[in-house]
């Protein structure tokens, strides 16, 4: 009772229960539980026993602490009174014992009302679904239907909730169907959390639906609100400023929310002219200066790669909570200057704030993206310090995928075999590992082993197996686990599968084959396909499937510049100038630029760049010195062990 305790000051003696009744109500509603027990307390201690009113208001009061004690000490208070068989207590204490999560009690007060309305039923439906006991929740929906308790759109927008966490779009529709039957659908905070829901669900089309059957005059700046978030988690930046000016046009003022789920959708680099549009109208609107909408501009910026007006924002901010520090770290952490992103998270830890599992995860996974070993090394030694338990199922998984990105699989496979407890990540993120290394026996073998101890692989999994395959050219196997997908564990192949394949048929020199796999699939092909194919083509010398492929991918991204090099290249090869100097020729005209590649080595905890055809590091002269002499080395090598490697080049090309 110590935050009780601590509240010292006392309440003169009121004259009546009507009177205690009303303190302890209105510090509920200005949102002061502590001040609201301390009523009840005083009035208890005045003499003045509570009632049927006063219990739900003491009830709501524990459910905004959410602490248990509180709770059982007021339900043993309700259990000693006449009223513990009252409908609205009973059901305030169902609802304070479900915030409070403590499902098992509320259960056991639900069991012994002996009258129950729709609110009871809900308040324990909300418990379920909240904790994700869909089950639980579905089988006492329908005790509640035979009990002919007529369900209401609270019981809808409940169940769902359960939908939601299941990502269940089959539910939801059925859900649906059941709202349009009982007449809620016209409700239009029944609508805005199926908006919410389909987008949850992947089911866009069904969230602009629902949204615009809102009449005009019922929608509300949450209807927007959700299809904002929806455009969202879609990414459909551009859909969603269109209807953001729609939103204007019918006179709707955007609120937090608004510009938190507008910047949310703008995190690609193309989405940066109308992540800055956002920005503008934020600061217009005098909104920009809430910490949780800077941040959210924050991680766009960064996410678009404009690291620079991120860090401006950032450096800018009167006060920064561990979210500020965290989407800062990983905006240079994605964009691989792990340099920045260390130097920031040692700031942070100076100024007082601590990392949490968010900071962490986002340190490794940009080792792993940068091929950052000793920094990633060096997180790892230091986990337990920042509050993240190396046993951590989370903090494992980025580990094995950091070192495996980094090409320590050894490392990688010690944290998985030490694991306490895995899941399908843990062992689809060690079989990617595998696979990327190309160690494919062991990705195999550990793939059998995984099925034979009861894990149920995912997508992700067989595109981890099916990489694998193509990195070791076992066609056969690919194809038997391709196979396996639908026949065995029902899941579809993807875009993603569809492309390993194109790639091992590629790679066995069956492009017609592979070409026949394209043409027969359920989805249209996308851009990674058609380069799978085109890179095939490239190596076996097959001018005719390259034309189809490369004519597909200047179709689909008629400005990225690697299509038209490769067919560019093809022609070189087979000594067809003239188609040669067509395809640079369509280049010239619509103005694609082939920028040059660049390597990154992590040398004494500092990234080194190096670009094709530049010598502008301070130490060139040394490091092409070495090259030169290396490659004199592969040379003779090469003369000396002519014998055994007659088809092989050692020449090093540095240009």
């Amino acid at each position: 009772m110590s935050l009780i305790h601590s509240r010292l000051n006392r309440f003169p003696v009121l004259l009546s229960i009507s009177a205690w009744n009303f303190k302890v109500r209105e510090a509920v509603n200005r949102n002061d539980p502590a001040e609201s027990l301390l009523l009840y307390r005083e009035m208890k201690r005045g003499g003045f026993e509570p009632n049927n009113l006063t219990f739900p208001f003491v009830a709501k009061a524990c459910a905004r602490l959410a602490d248990i004690r509180y709770s059982e000490m007021v339900h043993a208070h309700v259990l000693k009174s006449p009223f513990w068989s009252d409908v609205f207590v009973g059901t305030a204490t169902v609802d304070m014992f479900v915030k409070c999560n403590s499902l098992d009690c509320a259960a056991k007060v639900f069991e012994r009302m002996p009258e129950r309305d729709a609110t009871t039923w809900n308040a324990m439906l909300s418990g379920f679904c909240q904790s994700g006991h869909t089950d639980k929740a579905f089988a006492l929906f329908r005790e509640m239907r035979l009990d002919e308790i007529p369900p209401d759109s609270v019981t809808v927008m409940t169940l769902i909730q359960s939908a939601s966490s299941e990502k269940s779009l089959k539910l939801l529709k059925a859900l649906h169907a059941f709202g349009i039957r009982l007449g809620v659908d016209v409700q239009v905070t029944v609508a805005n959390t199926w908006i919410s829901t389909y987008a949850k669900c992947g089911d866009l089309d069904s969230a602009k639906s629902v949204f615009e059957a809102i009449r005009r005059g019922d929608r509300s700046v949450i209807s927007w609100n959700s299809m904002f978030k929806a455009y969202a988690i879609f990414g459909e930046a551009f859909e969603a400023f269109g209807f953001y000016r729609l939103m204007l046009r019918e006179e709707f003022k955007p609120d937090l929310s608004t510009f938190i789920n507008l910047a949310a959708s703008c995190q690609k680099p193309d989405t940066l002219t109308q992540g800055r549009l956002i920005h503008s109208q934020a600061i217009c609107l005098g909104t920009d200066q809430d910490i949780e909408v800077i941040n959210t501009f924050i991680s766009m910026y960064s996410k678009s790669g404009d690291t620079c007006s991120a860090r401006l924002l950032f450096d800018c901010m009167p006060s920064r909570t561990c979210v500020s520090w965290t989407v800062m770290i990983s905006g240079y952490a994605e964009k691989g200057d792990m340099d920045e992103a260390l130097a920031l998270f040692n700031a942070m830890t100076i100024t007082g704030v601590s990392p949490d599992l968010v900071t962490l995860l986002s340190l490794i996974s940009g080792c792993g993206k940068s091929g950052s070993l000793e920094i990633g090394k060096w997180i790892d030694a230091r986990t337990d310090t920042y509050g993240c338990k190396r046993d951590n199922v989370m903090v494992c998984n980025a580990l094995i995928d950091m070192y495996s990105k980094c090409g320590s699989v050894t490392e990688a496979r010690d944290i998985f075999d030490n694991m306490t407890e895995k899941t399908v990540v843990s062992w689809t993120t060690m079989i990617a590992g595998y696979a990327l290394n190309g160690v494919f026996l062991e990705a195999l073998e550990l793939f059998n082993k995984m099925i034979d101890l009861g894990y149920k692989p995912n997508h992700i999994t067989f595109l981890a197996v099916l990489q694998a395959c193509a990195h070791s050219g076992s066609l056969e196997k690919g194809w038997e686990y391709f196979l396996t997908m639908e026949e065995v564990y029902s899941i579809s192949p993807g875009l993603d599968h569809y492309s390993c394949m194109v790639d091992l048929l590629g790679r066995k020199g069956k492009l017609e084959e592979a070409l026949e796999l394209i043409r027969n699939m359920s989805a249209k092909p996308d851009a990674g396909i058609w380069g799978a194919l085109l890179s095939a083509c490239k190596i076996h010398r097959n001018v005719e499937v390259a034309e189809q492929a490369a004519e597909c991918l200047f179709n689909l991204e008629p400005e990225t510049a690697a299509a038209y090099v490769e067919m560019a290249n093809i022609y070189a090869a087979a000594g067809m100038w003239d188609r040669f100097a067509k395809v640079r020729s369509m280049m010239k005209r619509r103005k694609i630029k082939k920028y040059p590649g660049e390597s990154v080595i992590h040398v004494n905890g500092k990234n080194h760049t190096f670009t094709v055809g530049e010598r502008d590091h301070a130490e060139h002269e040394t490091i092409y010195l070495v090259l030169d002499g290396l490659s004199l080395f592969a040379r003779d090598e090469h003369i000396l062990r002519k014998d055994g490697y007659a088809e092989q080049s050692y020449e090093l090309r540095w240009v």
